[in-house]
């Protein structure tokens, strides 16, 4: 991707680094280690990482507010409200707790404030994910049959929803009503070049970004489904992308340690880290949620 150029990583080495997320309105970067059970803020400016441990597997989250830290988040087992800084979790919905192997995964706000995650199967028993909607009514599962959902984000409009279901290496489209919050005529978008699909973005051209799981990538795709460009990783295990920074034009990029043999981790030192590009794109700000109890 010729637009693209290396900067720096922040070299924290997580287990399953995911769901990584810019915050415009304090210049701020954060992100999950799922299975390290860590929380990760790194301050653009300064250059100071803070670092909470979480009460248990931390995979999607939302910022509601910064004095204290408040956010939407889905855990492994459900949905809640969580302060980092005190630790203060408030219950919202925990519609799958019942189901062995079972644990929430990918999530992202809508462009109306709805919080949006799925669950994934860990443990196959037969039983599928789903992914789930948090409003103002409270939570609805939305669509099924999913083993590892990913790629979940919305264009600029809120007028298409993009999703995957990670092993079927397609991301698909769907026509989405913005009042209610509900997808409809799902069709293929893409099919990933390499490795399979993770978590995705939708810039302000319109164009969708996926970290390629297992491909050594981040792939862009124009709104038409046409793959626009290839960006090559140093890691073999990018997990999510966001575009952010003070103009909008900087990818970060977080990866995974998780599985990788010792072998592999020499090859890949970067492993783990978030990888930070200049870009010649720009980002859209991360929605807020307008729901929260």
């Amino acid at each position: 991707m010729d637009n693209c150029h290396f900067i720096t990583s922040i070299d924290v080495t997580n287990r399953l680094g995911e769901g990584i997320v810019w915050h415009s309105l304090t210049n701020t970067l954060w992100w999950t280690d799922i299975h390290g059970c860590q929380l990760h803020c790194y301050h653009w400016h300064t250059k100071e990482l803070e670092t909470w441990s979480t009460p248990e597997r931390l995979t999607a989250f939302s910022i509601i507010g910064t004095e204290p830290v408040k956010m939407m988040v889905s855990f492994a087992s459900g949905f809640a409200t969580y302060e980092p800084e005190t630790q203060q979790v408030e219950w919202i919905a925990r519609p799958e707790q019942e189901l062995n192997g079972h644990r929430f995964n990918d999530g992202r706000t809508d462009r109306q404030g709805r919080f949006w995650s799925a669950t994934m199967v860990e443990q196959d028993e037969g039983l599928k994910g789903s992914l789930y909607r948090v409003d103002v009514t409270g939570c609805h599962a939305v669509l099924g049959g999913f083993q590892i959902p990913n790629a979940l984000c919305w264009n600029q409009e809120g007028t298409r929803m993009y999703h995957a279901d990670t092993p079927t290496g397609t991301i698909r489209q769907y026509d989405f009503d913005p009042l209610n919050g509900v997808p409809s005529n799902s069709q293929v978008f893409a099919s990933v070049p390499q490795g399979e699909p993770d978590g995705a973005i939708v810039d302000a051209q319109g164009c969708l970004w996926v970290a390629l799981w297992g491909g050594n990538g981040v792939a862009r795709f124009s709104s038409d489904g046409k793959l626009d460009g290839i960006l090559e990783l140093p890691v073999s295990q990018p997990t999510c992308v966001a575009l952010g920074g003070p103009n909008m034009d900087i990818l970060f990029v977080t990866s995974a340690t998780e599985g990788l043999t010792s072998e592999q981790k020499i090859r890949e030192p970067l492993a783990g880290s978030v990888l930070i590009y200049q870009t010649g794109s720009r980002g859209l700000p991360e929605p807020k949620v307008n729901y929260y109890d």
